[in-house]
Parts: structure tokens; sequence; C-alpha cells
């Protein structure tokens, strides 16, 4: 790969990051995105031959690809900073120093895993992680799977598991049927999200619900839950289990941008605390794709210039943030969830890092001086949100490189360093 220069640089391609590139070419500026997914879509609108993409998704991809002023770089990561405006990346032909102007930061989410005795056994999975592996062409054709967790993307697993020929024998959502009953009362502000409850609805959902326990040898056979009061045991041979989702935050702290509740801060502008970054989508706060697609849009107008139009979209932008709010207060995790894990429960599954073993450290960087704790290869991506939950211990600050890397990018990097 080579060196790039761009006046703005889009980091992702999920629909903040194809909305904010398709507005900020209008501006006739060069544009760049940077995505780590094959195919533009982010996970939402992952790519695969099992899957249909939405119509809307459809538009934005081909509207993007056919905009002359802007290059899309799929199969990208992030290092790391290396100077004022210069990113280091890597895909799989090479490294490459990107130098912007404008930088919109539009990262998305991952699932927030937490542990319970079992959830690493083989047939555990996060609920978006299965939807991402059905996508992408894993068989279920006769399965039964349990989903389990938090939020509205149980029901679209659901949904995509009826569609792959599996038997869904539980949606269990550990919201309490009061919250549930209100929110579902509150759906005809959202007429799209109304007509979405209706497509998805499941007869085997259950508020109330959560997993106690994965139970298997050699993998998952079976799931112990808890619904109400009730404690009762289901066959099953997967289990797709996420407690909503958390903000990917790490290169915005990277950059020094500020925190708010865990996700990127900003400004009405979706401008951040640092000048020239902006920041959409779900890395300023988890509120769906027509949310991301207005942040990503007005991301775009504002940091080309173009206010006016950024302006004209802000009312559309309080009203998804408004729907936002209200999934939030909805889905709120049920204290009980922290006491699932036991001593001998693994946290860190990289590094076999048991909950036992983390008690008693008052932080992140204290527990993984001793345990070895995140130091595997997610990094702490998954731990150090599942330790936050539990523990209440802060996010680790990140470090370079931000994902793992070959060793001639490394090389590049320290070459870098050695130049300023």
């Amino acid at each position: 790969m080579s060196d790039l220069v761009c006046d703005v640089l889009v980091i992702g391609a999920g629909p903040a990051g194809l909305a904010a590139a398709r507005a900020a070419a209008e501006s006739d500026q060069s544009v760049l995105v940077l995505d780590d997914n094959l195919r533009p879509g982010g996970q939402i609108w992952r790519d695969g031959p099992n899957v249909a993409l939405p119509a809307l998704a459809q538009q934005y991809r081909r509207a993007v690809e056919a905009l002359s002023n802007v290059t899309l770089l799929n199969g990208v990561k992030i290092i790391a900073c290396c100077g004022p405006q210069k990113i280091l990346y890597e895909a799989a032909t090479g490294s490459g120093v990107v130098d912007y102007q404008t930088l919109i930061l539009c990262c998305g989410a991952r699932e927030l895993l937490l542990p319970f005795p079992g959830w690493t056994l083989p047939g555990v999975t996060g609920a978006g992680g299965l939807q991402a592996q059905i996508k992408q062409g894993m068989p279920i054709k006769g399965e039964r799977v349990a989903i389990a967790g938090s939020g509205p993307l149980l029901m679209a697993v659901a949904d995509s598991v009826i569609k792959a020929g599996g038997e869904v024998v539980r949606v269990a959502e550990q919201a309490s049927a009061m919250r549930l009953t209100a929110f579902a009362g509150g759906l005809w502000r959202w007429p799209v999200k109304l007509r979405q409850s209706f497509t998805l609805f499941n007869r085997h959902y259950r508020p109330d619900s959560f997993v106690l326990e994965a139970i298997g040898e050699q993998r998952l056979t079976a799931i112990r839950l808890q619904t109400g009061t009730r404690v009762t045991t289901l066959a099953c041979e997967r289990l797709a289990c996420g407690f909503g989702l958390v903000a990917n935050v790490e290169l915005a702290m990277l950059l020094g941008c500020r925190l708010r509740d865990d996700a990127v801060a900003v400004d009405e502008n979706q401008q951040t605390s640092q000048p020239k970054i902006y920041a959409a989508g779900e890395c300023t706060g988890i509120g769906g794709s027509e949310l991301a697609l207005t942040e990503g849009a007005i991301a775009g107008y504002v940091a080309t210039g173009n206010q006016q139009r950024a302006k004209g979209l802000m009312r559309q932008r309080d009203k998804w943030r408004r729907f936002a709010d209200a999934v939030a207060q909805t889905f709120a995790l049920n204290p009980a969830l922290k006491a699932l894990a036991e001593p001998q429960t693994l946290v860190c599954r990289c590094e076999d890092v048991s909950l036992g073993q983390l008690n008693g450290f008052p932080d992140w960087t204290a527990a993984k001086l001793s345990s070895r704790c995140g130091m595997g290869a997610c990094q702490g991506k998954i731990c150090a949100t599942a330790a936050r939950h539990l523990l209440g211990w802060p996010l680790p600050a990140p470090r370079i490189p931000l994902t793992p890397v070959r060793v001639e990018t490394l090389a590049r990097l320290n070459d870098i360093e050695a130049d300023e």
C-alpha cells in the first residue's frame, strides 16, 4: 500500500460513515473512507451470501461508490496516530500513512458480552456475532437456538435465525415487562420502528428473563434460564447472548477526544473536543441506523463548511436521539446480571483470567500487571467493557498499535517516530 493524502478522512463505512462521505463529497473536496470490513455497510449492513441488503443500504453503497472524489478502501485496520493529522493503517497488501485535513470518526460499536458460567463453551456466541456468522453463510438449519441478553437486536437476530432455517426456542430479554410495555406504547412516535416491531415479533419472546448458565461438556447442550422467579432448563445447540452495544472509542481516546458516558462527546455540529475532528454514529452513543445516517450527514456537511445543509437535518437528528434515549431507558441492565459470574468464571478468555483473579484490584492497570488480563488477541476490547460493568473500573487508556499488526507495520511505525 502507499501513503495517501486527502481533505477529509472518514474512519468507518457503516451508515454514519457512508452518509458522512456522501455529504462531504458535495463540496468537491477529496474524501477517503477507511473500513475494516471487506465491503461497506458496517455491522448492521453486513454483506454475505445469506443476506439481502436493504434497499437503503444498496442506495448508499452505490451512491458513494459512484462519487469520483471519494475513495473507499475496505479491509483496512487503523494502527496508530503518527503525527498531527496523520494516521497509520494496515491492509492485506501492506501499510501506509494518511495525511488528512479533517477527520470524521464513524467507528461504530461492538457487543457488550457479560460473563456467566459456561459462556466460553463452543456454541455460545454474541447475539450480533451469530447474526454475522449467518450472513457469512454458516449453516444452522434445524438447530435449536436460544437468544438472550437485551435490546432490539435480539429480535433481529431471531429473524435471521428463522430465515436461515434454525429453530428459535427462546428470546430471553432481561428488561422488565413493565418497561417494555411502556416502550411499545410510545412507538407510534417512530412509525418505522412500530412497523418493525410487528414484523419481528416472535412468540418465544420472554421479558424478565436471562441466562444463569450455559450447560455442556464439549459444547453447548442446554441453558438454565431465570424468568421472573422461575428457573428452567432449555435444550439448545446454540446460544446467542448480547447485552447491548458499547461504543468503539479507542481511536478517539488516542486522539485526545473527550468522552461522555463512555462514548465520544460531540456538540450540535458533531464536533469533538479536538479541532477538525468530528464523530458520528454509534461511537457517539448507541442510537440505531437512522440516527447514524443523520449524524453522519451533519458531520460531513459541517466538516466541509456546508452549515446550512447540516442545520436542516438537526430536527431529524433530535427525533432519533429521543428514540435512542427511550431504548437506553427501556433496556438498562438489571443489576442482577453482575452477580451471574462466579469466581472461577473466565472474564478474559484470551488469557484465561477468571473473575476471582480480578477481585481486589482497584483498576484495569493493576489487574493487567498481575494477571495478563486484556493482553490477548482482542487487547481487552471484550474483557475491559465487561470489567467496567462488573467491577466499575474506568475504561483503560488505549495503546498503540490499536490492533494486532504485522512486524513490518510496526517497523514502519518505528521509522515514523524516529523521523519526528
